[in-house]
């Protein structure tokens, strides 16, 4: 654990930070095109891991640095970048993080965002390390056919603050209910920038989905979402609704231990620890569905799994959503959960499949909360059903935490 970064629980944090990183690229987000790349590519704006900083790291181009830094500018303009999201949605916020960057950083910046789904165009960079290069005249030509600085503007000409612990995070809300595709990073003029974090929530189209179809209803690609959660200490609720499985512990939600376990545990006739605390997650539904089939993997949580876990789901407004996530999800909210997978004992570092047998039927729902007890780590969650299509509610992506 010595590695992992603790999720620190901060109010002064914007609340968009709970959603996905559309543009991380575990969930497939590239750079497709940057004017210039010679200290550090662009790429490395979208790694999920935290920027670190090596101070006798050196390249033939100069200092090594863990972000995208462009060149000293000497010729007119200013330098720029598109990133291709990786899942395409609504975009709530942007932290624009410069952890190292600081007598380098860029000065200041501007987001723009475009919807580019019906558009096909040519790669416009090559694969591979960029380092030590910059976009060739073919490439500019070949980009302008996207008129990216006509694109909508979601954040406009604003100063940044220097890479140190204390200023790194420079966070940006949005207010912009269009679906997106591709942004446009500009920096102005030139520097350095580490990571780029696009919090918003995934849109799929579900026109072309059947109501026979099983799908996801809780994955990020597929629109869900974790609109409250008891503790993070290791690893956000979030990570659990990602692509594919874990790569490791930091790729999935742990918390800490609890410090109410009793000194001496015990347990029932089914083996399931007697413990008083327990922690829970609560994710909004990409649609509204029936839940048939769950998924709890606990891979890589060797001996730090939960005990025990249990699955409700209920249905809400989204006027309801916004009044229980101003309580903090609290007691109020107790009569509206029903049982979709009773208590069941978790393995370590194993998946879990819980098919009709064991889910109980509840309807279609929108929400559901996951409950571990007393503590630990689950890596993936899967809530396998059907989309259900009436005039009733149904939250869409672009509702607010």
């Amino acid at each position: 654990m010595a590695n992992r970064s603790a999720v620190k629980l901060n109010s002064s944090q914007p609340d968009f930070l709970q959603f996905n990183d559309l543009a991380c690229e575990t969930v497939g987000g590239k750079v497709i095109f940057a004017t210039d790349e010679w200290f550090a590519p662009a790429q490395n704006l979208l790694k999920r891991v935290s920027p670190m900083f090596l101070a006798s790291a050196f390249t033939e181009f100069g200092k090594w640095m863990d972000g995208w830094e462009t060149r000293r500018k000497r010729i007119p303009g200013n330098d720029w970048c598109i990133v291709q999201l990786g899942v395409p949605g609504v975009i709530h916020g942007f932290d624009v993080d410069t952890s190292y960057f600081t007598g380098n950083y860029a000065p200041s910046i501007s987001i723009q965002a475009a919807c580019l789904d019906d558009l096909s165009f040519p790669s416009l960079t090559p694969d591979g390390d960029r380092t030590g290069m910059a976009a060739t005249e073919s490439q500019f030509e070949a980009v302008s056919q996207l008129h990216s600085e006509n694109w909508d503007e979601l954040v406009r000409v604003t100063e940044l603050r220097p890479g140190y612990a204390d200023s790194c995070h420079n966070y940006f809300n949005v207010t912009f209910p269009k679906r997106v595709t591709h942004i446009r990073l500009n920096m102005y003029p030139d520097g350095g920038i580490a990571r780029l974090r696009v919090y918003g929530v995934g849109q799929r189209d579900w026109s072309t989905v059947s109501s026979q179809e099983e799908v996801d209803l809780v994955a990020l690609v597929n629109g869900g979402v974790c609109v409250g959660y008891s503790d993070a200490h290791f690893g956000h609720p979030r990570n659990m609704i990602g692509l594919g499985r874990a790569e490791n512990m930091a790729d999935g939600w742990e918390t800490a231990r609890r410090l109410d376990r009793p000194q001496v545990l015990k347990v029932d006739e089914r083996g399931i620890l007697q413990v008083p605390g327990f922690e829970w997650a609560i994710f909004r539904l990409g649609h509204l569905g029936e839940i048939n089939k769950i998924e709890i993997d606990t891979n890589h949580f060797k001996g730090n799994f939960p005990d025990s876990c249990k699955v409700e789901a209920c249905r809400l407004t989204p006027e309801e959503e916004k009044t229980f996530i101003y309580e903090k999800w609290s007691s109020g909210t107790v009569t509206r959960w029903r049982t979709l997978l009773p208590p069941q004992k978790l393995k370590p570092h194993f998946r879990h499949i819980y098919s009709r047998n064991s889910v109980l039927q509840s309807g279609p729902v929108t929400h559901v909360r996951l409950t571990i007890a007393p503590d630990g780590g689950v890596s993936r969650l899967r809530l396998w059903g059907h989309p259900v299509y009436n005039n009733s509610t149904n939250l869409g992506p672009t509702s607010k935490l």
